[in-house]
């Protein structure tokens, strides 16, 4: 087989293709909300809840945002065959496929060059789900899967295997031009850094000075401040030629210990150090929130009308960070119970959410209006300190 052809996912009706023509939107003004008394730079007016099907409203948002949007956050069904209140969530495979590629089509066409693509799914699409994006984005474009711890616990119930996390698709619009953040190290990463020996430059922690290959040039005894030799172990030798090595240890940058006879480690220091750090795939329940978090700060916005499927506001924080600046536009089709919304005003990014259901009106609303009021105090309100702010206006779909 050639390497380079190209390999399509195939599925009944895949060539039946909707025909669609754009509508344009009628505010309400009865349910947008703008709060200019409570004074916050970061807070952005230029946002939209749009009440309607989401095909529909991602076509009417072409005119306006097409390569617009820096990030895409989306929370699709997962098909899986269960039923929730808020929707069904099993459609025919087939189907749900069909569904999924109209919107991705339009997705693409929305996201700036810069901009990137975050799909939460599990076991059950995830992996036909891949396939049917690498044809509408490309596969050169895929940027990783990230797996999310949502449950801390295992599940006594389970049949066979109790699932601990879900996936999440990050794709760029283009793989050469994708902005994406490093995170700031935070005091779990910093804690790590000692001054031991009380050196003037500040805290530091040990690295190694071995290489796991043998170089004939950099195999020496090297002498600690005690007289004793050290030499590498086999099959290894040093990072660095005696020389770099005699300037480290005059520099005293090189540290045999709290006796002064351990094998010797470079110091480094924190004062040295990038004070940030690439995003990993691994995102534990701690960094990012699971399950039960979602579900108390729903259970605290809504009281009894608590939301089935929530995010914790965490894990939306932690995408939004990475994908986005202040002043850039998030994008959520499938909004859910707003929380994309929510963590995007509270960190000065500008948003759209897209929502057919009646929660539209009975959840993203009210919790958007407590959001801008500063009546918020869940989620990430107190770790961003956001104060509240800003405003959104609320559109409906207008008739064909």
């Amino acid at each position: 087989m050639n390497l380079n052809q190209r390999l399509e996912l195939t599925w009944i009706g895949k060539s039946k293709r909707n025909k669609l023509e754009p509508r344009i939107f009628l505010e309400d003004s009865t349910l947008s909300h703008m709060n200019f008394s409570l004074k916050n730079e970061n807070a952005t007016t230029d946002n939209l809840i749009i009440k309607g099907d989401n095909l529909l409203s991602l076509k009417s948002l072409i005119s306006d945002y097409s390569g617009k949007v820096k990030c895409v956050y989306i929370d699709p069904p997962y098909n899986t065959g269960s039923a929730f209140d808020e929707y069904e969530d099993g459609l025919e495979h087939s189907m749900w496929l069909s569904l999924l590629r109209e919107r991705l089509v339009l997705i693409h066409e929305l996201l700036s060059e810069d901009g990137s693509l975050w799909v939460s799914i599990d076991d059950n699409e995830c992996h036909y789900l891949k396939v049917l994006i690498d044809e509408i984005f490309g596969r050169k474009n895929f940027l990783s899967t990230v797996c999310w711890q949502k449950k801390y616990a295992a599940k006594a119930d389970s049949k066979y295997l109790s699932e601990s996390h879900d996936f999440i698709l990050c794709y760029a619009k283009n793989i050469d031009k994708v902005m994406i953040n490093r995170l700031t190290k935070g005091d779990k990463q910093n804690s790590r850094y000692k001054n031991t020996d009380n050196d003037p430059r500040g805290p530091w922690k040990a690295g190694d000075t071995l290489r796991n290959e043998v170089r004939d040039y950099a195999i020496f005894p090297v002498y600690g401040p005690n007289g004793e030799e050290h030499w590498p172990s086999d099959g290894t030798s040093w990072r660095y030629t005696k020389d770099k090595f005699d300037e480290l240890i005059k520099d005293n940058r090189v540290w045999f210990g709290k006796n002064g006879n351990a094998r010797p480690a470079i110091k480094r220091f924190l004062s040295e150090v990038d004070t940030t750090m690439p995003v990993t795939t691994w995102w534990s329940h701690e960094d990012a929130g699971h399950n039960d978090e979602a579900k108390k700060e729903s259970k605290a916005l809504f009281g009894k009308g608590i939301f089935s499927t929530p995010k914790p506001e965490r894990l939306l924080e932690k995408i939004i960070k990475i994908a986005t600046k202040p002043g850039d536009i998030v994008l959520d089709s499938f909004a859910g119970s707003g929380t994309s919304g929510a963590v995007a005003h509270k960190l000065g990014r500008r948003w759209i959410m897209i929502e057919l259901g009646e929660h539209c009106e009975t959840h993203i609303v009210p919790r958007l209006k407590k959001v801008i009021d500063g009546e918020d105090q869940g989620g990430i309100t107190k770790a961003v300190n956001w104060q509240g702010g800003g405003g959104f206006r609320y559109l409906r779909l207008a008739p064909s």
